[in-house]
């Protein structure tokens, strides 16, 4: 492998929802980088550095740029190169409009329902009620229109929202097989099968200072 210094750096968690859409975006738009896997407990100085808040994921561009939002990074790669058409139906109001949903109200209910004992003031159904009516009614009445949020085809929307509906399928998998969703089960299998996903989720050693870049993604 070419030990090429000029990629763009990419500080990940593997498990990270924001890590992983981010990662899709990159890997969709065939953006080589050196992957950088971060251990959150144990973050590395040169990541402090460029992100004073340290959340993953920050990618560093070639430029010198420093982009430390997922949702900026997935523009940036797609701006670069969109081959499977994730950005126009991206732009719709709705499609906006449901990507503030889960990264807002959606999210906040999502950590009480996963760690429903740090928040003792209600219990974790009720925890799961609001992570449903802050997310699932809505996305189940689209999906049920169609097979994804772009329509007949994926757009950035599914990607950016996908990751954080796996993880509250995953906080009770029993329940959630049964749960009043149908059309939003069968778009969760569909990416947890597809090959953007499980194609950024190989698992890497956590990065060191001076060990040999880890090349991801670039062309497919």
């Amino acid at each position: 492998m070419s030990m090429n210094t000029d990629w763009p750096i990419l500080y990940s968690f593997r498990r990270c929802p924001y890590a992983i859409r981010a990662r899709m975006a990159l890997r969709s738009a065939g953006v080589a980088v050196e992957l950088r896997e971060v251990v959150l407990g144990n973050k590395p100085p040169a990541l402090i550095a460029l992100s004073p808040k340290a959340t993953v994921p920050v990618l560093r561009c070639a430029d010198g740029q420093v982009i430390d939002e997922s949702l900026a990074i997935m523009h940036w790669a797609l701006r670069h190169n969109d081959p499977q058409a994730w950005l126009p139906a991206a732009e719709a109001p709705q499609n906006q409009q449901l990507v503030a949903q889960n990264d807002g109200p959606f999210k906040q209910a999502l950590d009480r329902y996963k760690y429903a004992d740090r928040y003792p003031g209600r219990s974790q159904t009720e925890y799961r009620g609001d992570a449903q009516d802050a997310m699932l009614a809505a996305l189940e009445e689209r999906l049920v229109q169609a097979a994804f949020l772009g329509g007949a085809a994926p757009c950035l929307s599914d990607v950016a929202i996908f990751p954080f509906v796996r993880q509250f399928a995953a906080v009770d998998a029993a329940w959630f097989e049964t749960s009043p969703w149908p059309a939003t089960r069968r778009w969760l299998r569909h990416w947890l099968e597809s090959p953007q996903f499980t194609g950024v989720m190989d698992k890497a050693r956590p990065w060191q200072p001076g060990q040999a870049p880890l090349q991801a993604f670039g062309r497919q």
